[in-house]
């Protein structure tokens, strides 16, 4: 099953670090948040990723290109150039790396890709800035259990996000940064079937306004309540304090080994 990542964003409340790159690939504990995200993911055997690519892009591109070369031991045979590999610890992960355009929007990016993700039905999605000690298993599980075209995770921190009503787990109501509300928030980490790309029209759909407010319409956006930990990466004191919390050996998502 593929997982999508959006990766396209400009980052603009984040610019001490998003002059230079996308806010994806801004780093906690010397890795990109990307990375950890992913690693998220891999823990939960969940291995061939999709990233959405926009705005800064050929970053990551150059990133993932290396990425083999920066994790293992390298033999350089200086005559012909040869590169061999040796004593690797790259993950075993298979990465799409798809430019969605710089100025699309959240849903359009989606709406992109659906000719790599329509045939093969059941896909992931998530944001690039958002890590949690989420069971995607679990959330899978939910999300098949109920039957309809898509589940959001929702969580419980600051109200500054799109609010969710819930309604014995179906979504009531979905509406993007209200002023108030019960206290759930789109926390990313969905769970959707190909259908939800009916509810998609082009490269300026906002994903959390029409696709989204219109699934909860019909009945077919159901919430994973998660209850623990999940924190977004969408200011520099968001960042300070996701490299605190790695540096000091306690950071709740990191569930691999």
């Amino acid at each position: 099953m593929k997982v999508v990542i959006l990766c396209g964003g400009k980052g603009t409340r984040l610019r001490e670090e998003t002059e230079y790159r996308p806010k994806p690939m801004v780093e906690i504990g010397g890795r990109p948040l990307l990375w950890h995200i992913m690693k998220i993911y891999g823990a939960h055997g969940f291995k061939e990723f999709v990233l959405a690519l926009g705005y800064k892009g050929e970053v990551i591109k150059d990133y993932f290109v290396h990425y083999c070369a920066h994790t293992s031991d390298l033999t350089v045979e200086l005559a012909t150039g040869r590169v061999t590999h040796g004593n690797t610890t790259a993950e075993n992960w298979l990465v799409h790396l798809i430019q969605t355009g710089r100025e699309t929007m959240t849903g359009g990016r989606l709406h992109r890709l659906a000719g790599l993700l329509r045939p093969e039905g059941t896909f992931m999605l998530t944001y690039g800035d958002g890590v949690a000690d989420i069971d995607i298993n679990d959330l899978l599980a939910f999300h098949r259990g109920h039957g309809r075209l898509a589940t959001v995770t929702a969580v419980r921190p600051p109200a500054r996000f799109g609010g969710i009503t819930i309604e014995q787990d179906r979504v009531g109501e979905f509406k993007e940064k209200p002023q108030t509300g019960e206290g759930w928030i789109n926390g990313g980490f969905f769970v959707m079937e190909p259908g939800v790309f009916d509810y998609l029209h082009g490269d300026h759909t906002v994903l959390e306004e029409d696709p989204l407010e219109n699934l909860a319409r019909d009945g077919e956006l159901m919430a994973y309540g998660h209850r623990r930990f999940w924190h977004c990466m969408d200011t520099v004191r968001d960042r300070d304090a996701l490299e605190a919390m790695w540096l000091s050996g306690q950071a709740p998502w990191k569930i691999w080994d």
